[in-house]
């Protein structure tokens, strides 16, 4: 009963309110506030177009400060073609934004509410119907049709001259692998995924094929002028290879690998000159919210000459040797350094 009470309280409140603020509104229409309230409107609509005219301006100047600063020149060659079609988009969307707003401001000005002028009713036309839905559509068309295009280039087949690497995304951080001399990967299965053993990717160590992979983390080396095909996965939940200096980004999903490949342009020395920045490397970002890590998962492109990679390669470990010491030729047995101690011992205890 008391709730019933309270809501029936309220209720009767509300419109008590309602009816005062509707009799407030005709007591102030028949004493003559109908004219302020119309001056009221004409300097609205007056600071209506100077808003149009400051706000034009101010897309101006953050456009000339910011052009160019964001993200700099597309890295790759893929990349351009990117660039190509945002700039086509902002050009026809920039077009379409500049005249509805400035009609949008304008016609509150100008059509201001007057007695002098009465509202035109117009219902219908299907010339002009025609016109605002078949340009569109058109202009849509095209850039999907753009769209589509250069998505099919980066993820469809990349050249037969391609570098491969493989790279896994994981909470939170980047792993990559390299097929080494033969050019193939070995096969991995998900059950032998095991860091502790120095196997953190999982490889079959009886496939002949993995004794030369290369492993490495939050590290990727390719070489300049060279496509390189990424093969993309991930351990855990989805992840995204965001590559915005490429203008590239793809998604890491578990148990269902993706693809793409691009061409750098740039070594990061000459984008370190280009960038007049000495700190400047190429970042992989992951794009989609992965967990709370999720914005410290980044890693590094290194691109350099075809020189320096080999160079860098050639001082790389196959994974295989580093599971496996044993098998590592550069590694002496510790029995052959036990024994050569103990004849030494014995030598020195027998001339004594």
């Amino acid at each position: 009963m008391t709730t019933f009470f309270i809501i029936a309280i309220l209720t009767l409140g509300f419109l008590i309110t309602f009816q005062i603020a509707k009799a407030s509104e005709y007591v102030a229409v028949l004493r003559g506030l109908e004219k302020s309230r119309r001056q009221s409107n004409r300097i609205n609509a007056f600071l209506l177009l100077l808003f149009l005219i400051a706000g034009l301006i101010g897309v101006y100047l953050c456009n000339e400060s910011l052009k160019g600063k964001v993200l700099g020149e597309a890295a790759s060659v893929q990349g351009e073609h990117i660039d190509l079609m945002l700039k086509i988009t902002f050009i026809i969307t920039g077009v379409v934004f500049f005249i509805t707003q400035i009609a949008l401001f304008w016609f509150s000005y100008k059509y201001q509410e007057s007695d002098d002028r009465k509202a035109y009713y117009y219902p219908h036309n299907n010339k002009l119907e025609m016109i605002w839905t078949v340009i569109p559509a058109l202009a849509l068309t095209v850039l999907v049709g753009f769209g589509l295009y250069y998505w099919f280039k980066i993820t469809g087949d990349a050249p037969k001259d391609a570098m491969q690497v493989e790279i896994t995304g994981k909470q939170f951080g980047w792993e990559f692998r390299y097929p080494g001399r033969d050019k193939i990967f070995g096969k991995k299965y998900f059950k032998n995924i095991d860091p502790a053993n120095n196997n953190p990717m999982g490889q079959i160590w009886d496939d002949p094929a993995n004794r030369d992979d290369i492993f490495l983390e939050q590290e990727m080396h390719c070489v300049v002028n060279k496509p390189v095909k990424l093969i993309i996965g991930s351990k855990d939940v989805i992840h995204d290879v965001g590559l915005s200096h490429f203008r590239l980004k793809m998604d890491a999903v578990p148990g269902t690998p993706t693809t793409m490949w691009f061409t750098p342009k740039f070594t990061t020395k000459e984008m370190k000159i280009k960038e007049n920045n000495p700190d400047f490397v190429y970042e992989i970002s992951c794009d989609q919210m992965c967990g709370k890590g999720h914005t410290g998962m980044r890693g590094i492109i290194v691109v350099e000459t075809q020189a320096e990679f080999d160079s860098w390669l050639a001082r790389r470990k196959p994974q295989y040797l580093v599971a496996h010491p044993d098998k590592d030729p550069s590694v002496k047995p510790a029995s052959t350094d036990s024994t050569k101690t103990n004849a030494t011992a014995a030598l020195i205890e027998g001339k004594k």
